[in-house]
Order: structure tokens, then C-alpha cells, then sequence
């Protein structure tokens, strides 16, 4: 995707080189700024303060972080110690530890010496794969859109409600969820995006309403809470929403306040589909309520909030009274019962087992 005519992906490597550069998002919409990762230190640094975020993005961050890891120390050891220190950084997108398995399964095949290059060697695989992945589930996600589009007879914009941000700052390139809006932008349907503020941290109104501007999408902001709303009055033709972890029964775990969307959207009829590359699929686990972690991060999120001043400087500013405590679950789960369909690069599945066996028959 393009920053001011520039085409840029969220994470790169020159291939001379054994540093990586992402973009920080912790900046972004005020202050477009790029971050080198030097370390396995840095990595695990850029996770957990969400200067990179998005499942998969996630998980390409921890697979570079590994190959620095044995850069360092190739160790036995460390093949170990390396991916536990990884894996800990963020526990709820499942992304991040299928990308340290790939990695560390590909680095156990070679003695010491040889490690480090095959440890860039596979990350540089999953770098590529990303982009190839959403490449595709843009298209089918773009199918759904047109569909309604034809439905209402060509004869106005679809209006899609998403939630947090899926985009290519998510990933690799392209995303998830926008992915199919741009794809289906791009294709000539005309699409408006109500965008969710996606509160605490706003990845909605600070990085999806950055993205969409960008690439042009026509898109307006909405508080948290005013999805049920606009679904009540006919203003929302199809919910689109990403994933961090989805259970082998289709349960789906995203951003906080996607299970509110989900009950909206049953209640008024409204299509609403997890969008989600085959990485984010835990096989593991079947019920998601009970079977994920769900991350419980700083208080300071909620009670304060970042924006820019008069004067151009990023400023945080508190929000509540002094000494208020604040809970702050990062991601909620809405049960299968209430997704319409998950898109995945392989086609899209009813939200089930045997839809999601389907698609994967592999995993038997």
C-alpha cells in the first residue's frame, strides 16, 4: 500500500541485511515514523507496546525476532528459551506462536553454524506468504461485497461496519477485513465504511480512518456503541471483522467489543463475517469462552488517551478523575452461533467444524 505515493509494507528486510524495519504504529495518524528491530529484544519490545500489531503482522514481527535470536545464539538452549520469550510478548493472537513454530521447526534441522540463515530464510517465507495470503482473501472478501452490491440492483454504495484495524498495518500488506474493501474499491463498487472507534486504543479512528483516506475509501467515524444503532435504521449491509485466534468449532476472538457487534447484527438481520488467514485457526481449542486467554492490559489505556496539540506534539492526557482503577480486557469472543460465514484464503466456510474442515482437510 502507498504513504503519500510511496509504497510501503509494515515490516521489510534487506536481504543484506539481519535488522528489520516496521512502521510505528503507535504514532500513526500524527506521525508517520519507521523503527529498526535490531534484537530479539526489540522485537519482543515492538509486540508488546503495540508498535507492531495485527495477528498476522504479529506473527511475522516474532518469526524475525527468532531469526535474530539465533543470530545471537544459536544455541540449543536458546531454541528454546528464544520462542518462550517470543511467545509470552502477546497470548491471545494465535498467529504469534504458529510463526515461532515454523521458524524454530526449520531451525532444529541444522546444527548451530547453519541456523541463523535458516531462520531469516523461513521468516522471509512468511513474510512472502503474508502478502500471497491476503492477496487472496481480499478477493474472496471482495466477492461478498459485490454480491450485495448486485443484490441492491448496482443502485448505491454498500455500507460495511468494521471493527479496530485489519488492514495492511495489520499484516504484512493488504489485511484482512479492509483487505476486502480495498479490493472491492478498487474493483469499482462503491463502498462506505463505518468505522468503530475501537476504544481504548482507537485503531479504529486513529489507524482504519488513516488507511481508508489513503487509498481513498469514501468512510466515516462512529463512536463504539453506534453500530446497534445504524443496523436498527438499515444503514449497515454486511459487518466485516478480523480475528485474532479462532477455535477449530469457529468460535472467534477479536478487539473488545466485537461480540457487541456480532449481537447487533443477529438482532437486525445483518450478515456478519470474520475475516482471517488459515494462521489464525488454534486447532487445539473448541470452545473460545472458555479456551483463550484473553489479555488484560494496562489501565492507562482506558484512563488516558493519546492525540496531537496545537503545537504538533503527540500529548497523553488523562481522561478520568486521579487514582481511578480501569479494567482492560483487549479482545472478547463471539461464539460461532453468530457469524455469518469466516473468509479465509481458501474460500469462505460457514463458522463450524465441518465448514472449517472443509477448507482445511489437512488437519483431518
Amino acid at each position: 500500500m502507498k504513504v503519500d505515493g510511496v509504497a510501503y509494507r509494515s515490516i521489510w528486510r534487506d536481504p543484506s541485511e539481519t535488522t528489520v524495519t516496521v512502521i510505528d504504529q503507535t504514532l500513526l495518524p500524527h506521525r508517520f515514523q519507521t523503527l529498526p528491530i535490531s534484537n530479539v529484544a526489540d522485537a519482543i519490545d515492538a509486540i508488546k507496546r503495540m508498535v507492531v500489531r495485527g495477528a498476522p503482522l504479529i506473527g511475522v514481527t516474532g518469526a524475525y525476532g527468532y531469526a535474530m535470536a539465533m543470530r545471537d545464539d544459536p544455541s540449543d538452549a536458546n531454541c528454546d528459551a528464544a520462542f518462550d520469550a517470543i511467545n509470552a510478548a502477546r497470548p491471545t493472537a494465535v498467529n504469534l506462536r504458529w510463526a515461532l513454530e515454523r521458524v524454530r521447526d526449520e531451525v532444529r534441522k541444522h546444527p548451530p553454524a547453519g541456523r541463523a540463515a535458516a531462520a531469516y530464510a523461513a521468516a522471509d517465507r512468511l513474510h512472502a506468504e503474508d502478502i500471497e495470503t491476503n492477496g487472496t482473501i481480499a478477493a474472496n472478501g471482495a466477492r461478498l461485497i459485490r454480491e450485495i452490491w448486485e443484490a441492491n440492483g448496482r443502485s448505491r454504495p454498500v455500507n460495511v461496519l468494521t471493527h479496530c484495524n485489519t488492514g495492511w498495518i495489520a499484516c504484512v500488506d493488504w489485511g484482512t477485513a479492509l483487505g476486502a474493501i480495498y479490493r472491492a474499491h478498487d474493483d469499482g463498487i462503491p463502498v462506505h465504511v463505518w468505522v468503530d472507534e475501537t476504544r481504548p486504543r482507537n485503531q479504529g479512528a486513529s489507524l482504519t480512518t488513516w488507511e481508508l483516506g489513503a487509498h481513498g475509501v469514501p468512510h466515516t467515524l462512529v463512536v463504539d456503541n453506534a453500530g446497534g444503532h445504524l443496523m436498527q435504521h438499515g444503514q449497515v449491509d454486511i459487518c466485516l471483522v478480523g480475528a485474532d485466534r479462532v477455535t477449530a468449532s469457529g468460535d472467534a476472538c477479536n478487539k473488545i467489543g466485537t461480540y457487541l457487534k456480532a449481537l447487533a447484527a443477529k438482532d437486525n438481520d445483518v450478515p456478519f463475517y470474520v475475516v482471517l488467514p488459515g494462521s489464525t485457526i488454534d486447532w487445539r481449542i473448541e470452545d473460545g469462552v472458555t479456551g483463550i486467554e484473553i489479555e488484560e492490559r494496562a489501565g492507562d489505556e482506558v484512563t488516558h488517551i493519546s492525540g496531537i496539540a496545537g503545537d504538533g506534539s503527540i500529548v497523553k492526557v488523562r481522561l478520568t478523575p486521579k487514582g481511578t482503577r480501569a479494567g482492560n480486557p483487549a479482545f472478547d469472543v463471539t461464539p460461532a452461533r453468530l457469524v455469518t460465514g469466516l473468509v479465509t484464503e481458501r474460500g469462505v466456510a460457514p463458522a463450524s467444524r465441518d465448514g472449517l474442515r472443509k477448507l482445511y482437510p489437512e488437519r483431518g
